[in-house]
């Protein structure tokens, strides 16, 4: 059975998102070593699962990138990593998807999950949606939360924990310490 994998970045107090929304993530520290430790969790995945708030900012970046002559290696990879990948959106709001490889989900969001996992392949990844996250959460879908935490309090933002209605139980499978400070932790869902 395949595995829902969530993979986000988090301050140290617990914050995904500062206080002025979605892309007030400047305070992660992410350079060469977080790009590797990020392709890494990525390689095995096959799938990615976004919001629509995301898929939206995605879409609107990374197809242009490859044509981008200040990308970096690593973010031509990305690009070409994130083109060739399964890409399901949920979204109550959208009306269709137009990303090579997306396919739009507007209902019973549980329910896909479940077909998803039954399904050949490799994990699928929760990248980013940190609001989506929270609902597959509160659902208790998600079988592996890998985190890097980094060393900075923002004081407020969006909690990376959210509307957490039972006690869930976790292992700790792995742990790595960046020069960075950065610390990547990988739990496991135990059920």
């Amino acid at each position: 059975m395949r595995k829902l994998v969530l993979f986000l970045h988090a301050s140290l107090d617990g914050f995904v998102e500062g206080p002025n929304g979605a892309m007030d993530i400047g305070w992660i520290s992410y350079n060469a070593e977080l790009e590797k430790h990020a392709k890494e969790i990525l390689s095995t995945a096959d799938t990615v699962i976004w919001g629509r708030g995301t898929y939206q900012m995605m879409h609107g970046y990374w197809p242009s990138v490859p044509l981008n002559p200040s990308a970096s290696q690593h973010e031509r990879d990305h690009a070409a990593w994130i083109e060739k990948t399964a890409k399901i959106v949920f979204s109550t709001t959208l009306e269709k998807v137009e990303w090579n490889n997306s396919r739009l989900v507007k209902e019973d969001i549980e329910e896909e999950i479940k077909n998803l996992k039954q399904r050949p392949g490799e994990d699928i990844v929760i990248l980013g949606s940190p609001r989506l996250a929270h609902c597959l959460m509160q659902l208790d879908l998600i079988d592996e939360y890998k985190i890097t935490v980094s060393p900075v309090l923002i004081g407020s933002g969006l909690p990376l924990f959210q509307g957490l209605k039972e006690k869930a139980n976790l292992k700790l499978i792995d742990n790595k310490t960046f020069e960075s400070g950065v610390i990547g932790l990988v739990y496991q869902r135990v059920r």
